[in-house]
């Protein structure tokens, strides 16, 4: 399938002096995927699923507001870019709502929700009476002081 073959949803460059989008970093949202393409010469593709997609921050310092631009950070399972910033973009509000609707969406195709993106590691203090994980008991309620 050729690049051109793809339904992008959303696409817009990294703004830089005076919120023009003189840039060559170039982002994409499809129905699925998060993309950002970096370089002139030598270019570099970066994908998220968007069902690996945990949280999502706007920011919007002041130097990108006074020219309608602002940044979204975006953390994810993936292993490649658990962190990432879609920078210095037009109308931070609005991508940041529909790609909290795709993602959302996403989700729902695959089952994944609230604790399921979650690694064991990265889970709240626990209660396990007998000291092992292997019986599957975990309490959410009981917090060990």
């Amino acid at each position: 399938m050729a690049k051109d073959d793809i339904q992008y949803i959303w696409k817009d460059r990294k703004r830089t002096f005076f919120g023009l989008p003189w840039s060559f970093t170039i982002y994409y949202l499809t129905e699925t995927k998060l993309i950002c393409r970096t370089g002139l010469f030598n270019l570099e593709e970066e994908e998220i699923d968007l069902y690996k997609i945990t949280d999502k921050k706007l920011r919007l310092p002041f130097g990108q507001r006074m020219f309608g631009c602002g940044t979204i950070h975006v953390c994810s399972r993936d292993v490649d870019a658990p962190e990432f910033d879609i920078a210095s973009i037009k109308q931070p509000r609005d991508v940041l709502n529909l790609l909290d609707k795709l993602v959302n969406r996403e989700r729902d195709r695959y089952g994944t929700r609230g604790r399921d993106l979650y690694a064991m590691g990265h889970m709240p203090p626990h209660h396990d009476p007998d000291g092992d994980f292997d019986d599957g008991f975990y309490d959410f309620d009981h917090r060990d002081d």
